[in-house]
Formats: C-alpha cells, sequence, structure tokens
C-alpha cells in the first residue's frame, strides 16, 4: 500500500506547527463540570449525522438513531451485522449490503462523517475501533452527496481522550473462537492526549472450510492547542483473512427449505479472500468567533483485497430428463481470480456561523468536500469442466479433487476505475418562534467516472434539495415533516455502444413523524412515515442478447419509477436505574410503480424488501449481585430471492449475563438461543440463501486497570 502524497503532506504537515503552537500557547486547559443523569445506557440523543452540527435527536426534523458503545459492548457486537436488529428499517442483504428501507444499499457508509471504507468490496465492517453508530433514515444527498434514498450509516471512531482508561479483554467462544484486545488512552501531559488499541480474533465456522481472522491496530494523538483549536490525528491499520470465502448462499427450494445443511459451502478448503487497510485520518475544530467555527477533516484509506474462490453457476443434467434442476444433485462451478485495491482521498470543510437576522436565530452550515479514487481490478476466470473445475455434488460433498493449478484461466481483462466527487453546500436552521424551527438546505455535486480497461468515462452533476419544519408544542414533544432527495450517478463500467443514453438515478421522500420524550427524558419514542420515490434505476435488459445479435439493444437501461411506502416506530430508553431498552418495529412495502419489473424478480417484488421488522434488547440490572441480564429477539418477516424463491420469515431470541468482580467484569451471550435454522436473505437459485448464524457462545472477560 502506497499512501496518497496529497494525504501525507496535509497529515505530517498539519501536527508538528499545530504541536508547536500549543507549546507556544502554554494555555491551561479550562476543566468543565457536567452534570446530567447519573446512568445512561442505551439512550444517547445527541448527534450530527442528521445536520453536520451538534444537536438532539428530539429538535431534527428527520429520523434517525444512535446505538451507543454500551449497547454495542451488551450485544458483544464485533460486526455491524449483530447490530440490524437495533436499526428500524435495515436488514441484511448480503455480506455488508443492507436493505435500507426498501433499498439495497452497499455504499452508503461513512466513518466521522467522511467517505472511506476499509472494509468496502465484500467485507463486513468491523466495530472494534467504533465508539458508536449513527444511523440516518432517508435521503441524505443534500449533506453527503449521491447514494440511495434508504439511508446512512455513520461509524463514529474511537478518539483519543484525557480520560485515563487502561483495559485488556480476552474471549472465547463456539467455533473454536478465541481472541484478545487491549484499550490505552490518557494524557501525555495537560494539552496532549493519546489513544492506542489492539485487537486479534480467530473463528472457526459453522460453513464448511471457512473460517476468519482479524487483527486491528488503531491509535491517534489529540492536540489541545488552545481554548479555540483542537487537532486529532488517528490512524488504523486492519487485516482480515477468511478461509473459504467470498462465502455464497445454501440452495433451497421454491419454498425456501435448505436442500442441505446450512454449514454447505460451495468453496474448497484453499479458497480466500484477504483485506489489508490503512486509514490516516486529521482533524482540526477550530473556533474563529463566538458565531463562527469550522469543523475540517483530511481522510486518507488503502485497501488491497485478494480473492480465489469457486461459485456455483448451475445444476448439470445427469439424470438425463432434460432440465437441470436440483434432483441432479451436482453443481457446475466457476473459479475468480481476483485483486482488488482502492486508494481515496477525503477533505471535508464544515463551517457553522450562528447569526441573528430579522429578529430570528439562525444556524448557518455551509462547506464542501472532495472525495478522490483509483481502483484497480484484476479478474480471472476459469469455468466449468472445460477449464478444469471440477462439479461439486451438493449432497455427497467431493472436495479436494479439483486443483486451480491446473485451470485454464481467462483473463477478464479489467483495470480499475477513477473516479472523483467534488460539492458545495449549505444548509440553514431558522428558529421562527419558540416553537416553530425551519430547515432548508442544498448541495451542488460534479461526478466524473473512468472506466480504465475501455476509457468509458461519464460525468454529471446535479444539485440536491431537502427542507423540513419541526414544532415543539412542548419541551419533550416535536412533531416534524421533511422533504428530500437523492441522487446517484451511474457507474462508468456500465457503459456499453449506446449506454449514454443512461440517466442518473434520483429520489424523493416525504416524512412526516412524532418524538416523545417520556419520565423526564429517560425515554425516546419517535413514529415516522414516508413515502419514497426512486426514478431510472440502472439494470440488466431483459431483451439483450449480445451486440451482434441485437445490435440495437444495449445491455444496461433505466427502470421506469420504484415507490416505498412505510411506516417506523423506535423506543431507546434507560427506563429506571436497573432497566434499559431499545425496542423498533418497521412496515416497508417496495414495488415497481412504472416500468418493466422483469429484471428486478419475476413477480416485481423487491429482493429480500421484508414488509415487517421488529427488534428487541433490554437489560436488567441486579445491583446486589453487580449483575445485568439482557434478554433480544429479531423478526424478519417473508422475502424473495432474484429468481423468486421465497427466504421463510423467522424469529431469533438472544440473551447475555455480565457481573464485575471489581476491576474484572465477565459477560456471556447466548445467540440464537433455540438454535433456530433459518436464512436471513436470499440470492440466487444456483448459490441459495445465506443461512443464519447457529446457536453461538461468546464469553469475555475485561480487566480495567
Amino acid at each position: 500500500m502506497h499512501p496518497h502524497p496529497l494525504s501525507l503532506a496535509v497529515l505530517v504537515s498539519l501536527a508538528p506547527a499545530t504541536f508547536v503552537s500549543a507549546q507556544e500557547a502554554g494555555q491551561k486547559i479550562e476543566e468543565v463540570e457536567v452534570i446530567g443523569r447519573a446512568q445512561q445506557f442505551y439512550l444517547d440523543s445527541n448527534t450530527q449525522v442528521g445536520t453536520k452540527t451538534d444537536a438532539d435527536l428530539l429538535n431534527i426534523p428527520m429520523s434517525a438513531q444512535v446505538l451507543s458503545e454500551q449497547l454495542i459492548e451488551d450485544q458483544a457486537a464485533r460486526d455491524i451485522t449483530d447490530l440490524y436488529r437495533s436499526i428500524a428499517g435495515v436488514s441484511e442483504f448480503s455480506y455488508s449490503g443492507v436493505t435500507f428501507r426498501g433499498f439495497r444499499d452497499d455504499e452508503s457508509v461513512f466513518y466521522d462523517g467522511v467517505r472511506g471504507d476499509p472494509f468496502s468490496g465484500f467485507s463486513v465492517p468491523q466495530v472494534f475501533n467504533v465508539e458508536r453508530i449513527e444511523v440516518l433514515k432517508g435521503p441524505s444527498a443534500a449533506l453527503y452527496g449521491g447514494g440511495e434514498p434508504g439511508g446512512m450509516i455513520n461509524y463514529v471512531s474511537k478518539k483519543p481522550t484525557f480520560f485515563e482508561n487502561r483495559e485488556l479483554k480476552v474471549t472465547t467462544g463456539s467455533e473454536s473462537l478465541y481472541g484478545a484486545s487491549m484499550e490505552l488512552t490518557g494524557g501525555l501531559n495537560e494539552s496532549v492526549a493519546y489513544r492506542l488499541g489492539g485487537f486479534y480474533e480467530s473463528q472457526d465456522s459453522f460453513r464448511n472450510n471457512a473460517d476468519s481472522e482479524n487483527t486491528e491496530l488503531a491509535g491517534g494523538l489529540l492536540f489541545d492547542l488552545s481554548t479555540d483549536t483542537q487537532l486529532t490525528t488517528t490512524f488504523d491499520y486492519i487485516e482480515q483473512n477468511l478461509g473459504g470465502n467470498r462465502l455464497r448462499g445454501v440452495p433451497v427450494d421454491d419454498d425456501g427449505n435448505f436442500l442441505v445443511d446450512p454449514s454447505y459451502n460451495a468453496n474448497e478448503e484453499f479458497d480466500y479472500q484477504n483485506l489489508e487497510a490503512l486509514v490516516l485520518q486529521t482533524n482540526v475544530k477550530h473556533n474563529f468567533t463566538e458565531k463562527l467555527n469550522l469543523n475540517a477533516t483530511v481522510r486518507y484509506m488503502d485497501n488491497e483485497r485478494e480473492q480465489a474462490y469457486h461459485e456455483s453457476r448451475g445444476w448439470v443434467d445427469v439424470n438425463g430428463d432434460g432440465e437441470a434442476d436440483a434432483e441432479d444433485e451436482t453443481i457446475q462451478r466457476e473459479y475468480r481470480d481476483q485483486y482488488r485495491a482502492n486508494e481515496e482521498l477525503s477533505l471535508t470543510l464544515d463551517f457553522v456561523y450562528d447569526a441573528h437576522i430579522a429578529g430570528m436565530n439562525h444556524q448557518v452550515l455551509f462547506g464542501g468536500d472532495y472525495h478522490d479514487v483509483d481502483t484497480e481490478y484484476d479478474y480471472l476466470r476459469a469455468r466449468y469442466e472445460t477449464d478444469g473445475v471440477t462439479n461439486l455434488n451438493i449432497y455427497e460433498l467431493n472436495y479436494g479433487i479439483t486443483d486451480p493449478s491446473t485451470y485454464d484461466l481467462t483473463d477478464m481483462e479489467r483495470d480499475g476505475i477513477t473516479s472523483t466527487r467534488a460539492s458545495f453546500y449549505i444548509q440553514d436552521t431558522i428558529a421562527l418562534t419558540h416553537q416553530w424551527f425551519w430547515m432548508l438546505g442544498a448541495r451542488f455535486d460534479q461526478f466524473e467516472e473512468t472506466e480504465k480497461e475501455s476509457g468509458n468515462s461519464y460525468k454529471d452533476d446535479d444539485i440536491t434539495y431537502r427542507t423540513g419544519i419541526t414544532y415543539k408544542p412542548s419541551e419533550s414533544l416535536s412533531l416534524y415533516a421533511n422533504y428530500s432527495q437523492s441522487f446517484n450517478p451511474v457507474s462508468a463500467d456500465d457503459f456499453e455502444d449506446g449506454a449514454q443514453e443512461l440517466e442518473p438515478s434520483t429520489g424523493d421522500q416525504v416524512e412526516i413523524g412524532l418524538k416523545k420524550e417520556w419520565l423526564d427524558g429517560r425515554i425516546l419514542t419517535t413514529l415516522a412515515f414516508y413515502q419514497i420515490d426512486k426514478e431510472n434505476m440502472a439494470l440488466s435488459n431483459p431483451d439483450y442478447i449480445s451486440a451482434d445479435e441485437t445490435p440495437n439493444e444495449v445491455e444496461i437501461i433505466n427502470l421506469g419509477l420504484v415507490e416505498s411506502d412505510g411506516a417506523e416506530f423506535t423506543l431507546v430508553g434507560d427506563i429506571t436505574e436497573k432497566l434499559s431498552l431499545t425496542a423498533n418495529y418497521a412496515y416497508n412495502d417496495t414495488y415497481i410503480s412504472e416500468g418493466d419489473s422483469s429484471n428486478v424478480s419475476e413477480s416485481g417484488r423487491f429482493v429480500n424488501a421484508p414488509k415487517h421488522q421488529a427488534g428487541l434488547w433490554a437489560r436488567y440490572d441486579i445491583g446486589i449481585w453487580d449483575s445485568a441480564f439482557a434478554f433480544g429477539a429479531d423478526y424478519v418477516s417473508e422475502q424473495i430471492s432474484f429468481d423468486d424463491q421465497k427466504v421463510k420469515p423467522y424469529t431469533v431470541f438472544d440473551a447475555s449475563w455480565t457481573t464485575h468482580w471489581d476491576d474484572i467484569l465477565l459477560s456471556i451471550n447466548v445467540n440464537n438461543i433455540f438454535n433456530k435454522e433459518y436464512a436471513v436473505s436470499g440470492f440466487s437459485e444456483r448459490n441459495g440463501h445465506f443461512p443464519g448464524q447457529p446457536r453461538e457462545v461468546i464469553a469475555q472477560l475485561t480487566y480495567s486497570f
């Protein structure tokens, strides 16, 4: 991995200069006493995700959630998929991809409010270096740029603090799970704080031939340069080695029943997916005056992913009945040897100005961001027995008799892309009265993307808008309504002859909602109703055969109009000193309202878009035992796969127990208590459904010193 020269120049030049300024300033840090509720486990109502300014969830005219660090710890979450139960309207699609208010989304992932996902590609974001997770529902283009209209996820990474904390954690559990982590943070002197963390974990899988090994080293320095300026530099180095990957699904019948045990895997033992990533980030916060401040972030990310794996291509007509189906028991496979690399640089500048104009208070946000991506992509493929890839009998698994060194590999002539995004945005939040608040904003984006191998290039620009109004009849109740837009540019690698007529996909949402604090602010509930319309999805043309046979047809076309209608309810609170709770329910109906639906699914329903979802997690403290018990449930209704095979509804239950002895904390989590066999989502007939995790026990021992 080779860091971008500009990123290193910015990161290196800022720190020394500002450190000298701190020494020259010689100013003592002002001590501030914060007084609030003694206990706050799950309810964290402060966020920047919806406005890029410090705001209370009750006051912003949109639906958003914050998953606290305590909730992440209590659920023993090691990656984001462990937390979907706690996010209304979000379910698992595949790998790190989610269904967000009915729409598949693989890219709306931000860290500290900026782009640069070290797990991009087919890896699932780990949460060791994550302090909390913020989720914004609905289109976010007016602040964050191009993306899907369902929503976005922002990971707030752990930072250095002056609060002294040292802890060591060891983990063990099912499927030969073992690991350890260490966290060190505190002040080096009155103006400099540090953080250093390390994580290692290894585990076998319930899937055949699969295992995982994760290593992460992260840390940074915080410089309090003056009462008005603070600089934070961080780094994050990640290694992830996954054996027997890239994992696909398990074959099912049309009713969603597994044809074989969920441990099935089409990969061989020597298949793999390895990831190495480095993230360097610098953040500067500066108050020019009492009314004007700056929040600037530079983020450099470099990741490399190597993978070699076998994938199902379809059934072999072994019994000679003229139809290739599951009764034949044997599948053809192809072998893919792929290398991907991303080098990304992001720069974000956010200015906030507080003003009093025409008798009203205004909070004006203005700024811009720049995101540059350079990817590499090498792709070699061997297909079927013709190229030496042995077929696989799914009932009598014949692993180990195929040898990639003998395959006749074809270079698929891929080379990656280069892309840039540049923007300017402005937003004004106006206190019309003591009860009425109005927010309006707009963003101008310019996109440019080039596919290296073909030279196909795509340029576009767009202006997206949003507005919202909040009415607070009392300090604990708010009613809101918003209108927001989304914009997602076409990928340059979708272009073929004639495809220049493709339009970017656009969307808009109308949402109304009600938020209410209960029990003196210990509980926050949100009820939201929304309608999202999305136009011009880029999908495969069902009439396309080849450019030679149908010269007037193109491979990629725009679909008409998709409508998503839904409602969500969320409750989060520390109800008493002993009881904390998070619960949610979501209803969603996503369907093709205009256009040909045959290239989405045979029925026209959206893939992996359940109509009903519900999640629950409740924690109860027993002070006399220095312990806490927690119980959780996750329900997802029926879904369909790309080939209209049913994905059956499921409900799984989890529980945990934690106890203290002085500086030692023991926690035991049992996931899927009743060992439910289920699929979390569907894929295709040839690749099957993604099976859910069977019963899993995780034990963690944490020592604070």
